[in-house]
């Protein structure tokens, strides 16, 4: 699932909004599920390399919520743009 960079910079953004105090807007969500859907695979990948499945089972399933998220959000875009959904 590797997101790269855009999705660390969301999220360092993210992170430095919330230090600062800023309520984050309802329309970042989705850049937020996809920062934690992303740390949530590297953190799974990190857990399965030392044995820990059941540590890895769980972030897996962040990560897959995350990216249920991140379909949900990107279809209610769509159809607020007229695109497809």
């Amino acid at each position: 699932m590797g997101h790269g960079a855009p999705a660390i910079l969301m999220g360092i953004a993210h992170l430095m909004a919330l230090e600062s105090g800023r309520k984050l807007e309802v329309a970042e969500a989705p850049a937020a599920a996809l920062y934690i859907g992303s740390i949530a695979d590297e953190l799974s990948r990190l857990a399965k390399s030392h044995d820990l499945e059941s540590l890895a089972y769980i972030l897996d399933m962040a990560r897959l919520e995350a990216d249920e998220i991140c379909k949900l959000w990107g279809g209610q875009a769509d159809r607020a743009s007229g695109g497809p959904g």
